[in-house]
């Protein structure tokens, strides 16, 4: 019936395996709490942008000091995107951290979530 195993042995290998599965759904809701308070901002080198963007990557935030009306358009909108990127650059090394203390970086949940992100945010982040 057990293929030369014991009741008892079977039975503990049963409740090893619930003890496995409650640790791993408890490390899937942290993760999934931490994930969602996860915020990013970035300000540029010169100061004059400000960017947060959510746990999705999404931009929240945008503040621009007065002085970028005195540089041209292109300037400002450059400098915006390369804040933008860094905002999110520091999100993706935020969620790794996070995924890393929660279930695991070399977990196959790590894995998809840190390669979901990566995805939405268009950026190749290593």
């Amino acid at each position: 019936m057990f293929d030369g195993e014991s009741a008892d042995a079977a039975l503990e290998r049963i409740d090893a395996w619930e003890r496995s599965l409650a640790r791993r759904a408890e490390q899937a809701q942290e993760l999934a709490r931490r994930t969602s308070e996860l915020t990013a901002t970035a300000r540029s080198r010169d100061g004059l942008v400000e960017v947060t963007v959510d746990a999705e990557g999404r931009v929240t935030s945008i503040h621009l000091d007065e002085t970028t009306r005195q540089q041209s358009a292109e300037t400002t909108s450059s400098t915006l995107m390369e804040t933008v990127r860094a905002a999110s650059s520091s999100l993706f090394k935020q969620l790794q951290e996070v995924t890393a203390d929660t279930v695991g970086a070399d977990t196959e949940t790590g894995r998809m979530l840190v390669a979901g992100l990566r995805k939405r945010l268009g950026e190749p982040y290593e």
